[in-house]
């Protein structure tokens, strides 16, 4: 090979390692910038261990699906406190009696102007049942206690323990509340909000997914949707 050869091949090295550099540069910059202020160690790793999540095909394809409340509601929010968002649950990992700090039960989203969705948190939930039957006190997450939500919530299903982290997006009413004033339900498709008491029951307003089918109920339950509890 000649000189000249040789240094072309160099140089169309170089341009490929820097190329390479830049893009995984962005990247992290890309995300740093998506962390929130003051994450501890703990939720660094459930920032890290969820960045793959970006998109709705991600998250589907690694097991989880779109949560609907017993009216067909999807995005959740509150009238003076913010939303919640739309939550995806993985219904296996709700199903078990198991609370793993970077495998979260359910991803948060937040509806956006070009219709598509932002991660902004995670979920912890486990069935009271199953927790009870195995522990003589409530479940605890970096140093939390999670909340027991009744029997009587809004997705119809057995009672459970909860737990929202907004590693996502900063929230101005603290790492772990269950709303976020920062997130709003306002452009999500079809108008589908849920106003009311977090995931306990509460009234429910705005149009649901029967209202959107022409009255129709929806496709599926809550209950069918996550494994037939």
């Amino acid at each position: 090979m000649s000189a000249d050869a040789t240094r072309g091949t160099a140089r169309r090295t170089l341009v490929v390692l820097i190329a390479a550099v830049v893009v995984v540069g962005a990247a992290i910059l890309t995300y740093a910038l998506l962390r929130p202020s003051g994450l501890s160690p703990e939720l660094t790793a459930v920032h890290d261990a969820t960045s793959e999540f970006q998109t709705v095909a991600a998250v589907e394809a690694a097991g989880y699906g779109e949560l609907l409340d017993a009216e067909g509601v999807a995005c959740i929010d509150h009238d003076d406190q913010g939303a919640m968002g739309i939550h995806y649950v993985h219904g296996d990992r709700v199903g078990d009696a198991t609370l793993d700090p970077v495998r979260p039960e359910a991803m948060i989203y937040e509806p956006t102007a070009s219709g598509s969705l932002e991660l902004v948190g995670v979920e912890y939930v486990v069935f009271q049942d199953a927790w009870n039957a195995e522990h003589s006190t409530p479940p605890t997450l970096f140093g939390e206690e999670l909340t027991a939500i009744g029997a009587d919530n809004r997705y119809g299903i057995p009672a459970f323990y909860e737990l929202h982290a907004w590693v996502w997006r900063d929230n101005p009413a603290g790492m772990f509340a269950d709303y976020n004033p920062d997130v709003t339900c306002e452009r999500a498709a079809g108008g589908a909000l849920g106003h009311g008491a977090g995931h306990g029951a509460g009234q429910v307003a705005g149009q649901s997914a029967a209202d959107a089918a022409g009255g129709q109920p929806p496709a599926f339950t809550p209950r069918e949707r996550l494994g037939g509890w």
